[in-house]
């Protein structure tokens, strides 16, 4: 990352120095238009650091690709704000001064909204993510619990009963919501004690726990149902 916010910076460094030379070295009218056009040139090219941080700035892989849209923004704003300084710099003696500030002033300020509403929308891309993230755990936790018990199990009988729960399981709604938590905990602890049933060889108890815990999902993928 160090490596390629140095080439970034180089980047940024060569763009200002050619930019430069292109102004000053041409025999344009130096007028009060040419410096606010050299003036809105740096701006944008100054603004890369800003554009380059923010891009990649986010926690984590996924943050950092939703920041591309955001690196692309701050590319057009610089192409489209270095062609409007050289066209300005050229007929600097020919252009109203108030006409240059205001296309300027469009320019730099639609890139600004663009670059926070694109970073609002990241943030909240990443935030759902999460969330998501989070309310499918409890479920996969439970898909693999029962799986694993399925898979230790020696005794056809009590095997048979936690088939069961690992095929309902499979096939219930994988996200979570705050009226299924409780439901999802007690299937939890519903797990261990027909762990601990199945190790004891109780295959009774196995089968009893078994019942409740079909009865427990059931009833969670009801509430999950209706919350939709």
């Amino acid at each position: 990352m160090k490596k390629s916010s140095l080439k970034g910076y180089l980047i940024i460094a060569i763009i200002l120095i050619v930019f430069s030379v292109v102004a000053f070295l041409p025999p344009f009218s130096k007028t009060a238009v040419f410096f606010v056009a050299y003036c809105f040139g740096l701006i944008s090219i100054l603004s890369q650091i800003y554009f380059f941080k923010t891009s990649f700035s986010g926690e984590g892989a996924k943050s950092k690709f939703y920041g591309f849209p955001i690196a692309r923004l701050g590319v057009i704003y610089l192409v489209v704000q270095l062609i409007l300084s050289l066209l300005e710099m050229v007929f600097a003696a020919f252009i109203p001064l108030w006409v240059v500030l205001i296309v300027d002033i469009v320019v730099t300020g639609a890139a600004a909204i663009g670059c926070i509403a694109v970073d609002t929308m990241r943030e909240e891309i990443v935030r759902q993510d999460n969330v998501l993230k989070k309310d499918v755990s409890a479920m996969r936790e439970l898909q693999s619990l029962a799986a694993v018990l399925q898979s230790q199990c020696d005794n056809d009988e009590m095997k048979e009963d936690i088939k069961k729960i690992s095929e309902e399981l499979r096939f219930s709604d994988p996200v979570s919501s705050e009226k299924s938590a409780i439901l999802e905990k007690r299937l939890l602890v519903q797990l261990g004690e027909i762990q601990n049933a199945m190790l004891a060889g109780d295959a009774e108890t196995v089968k009893e726990m078994s019942e409740k815990a079909l009865a427990n999902l059931t009833e969670r993928n009801r509430i999950c149902k209706l919350s939709k």
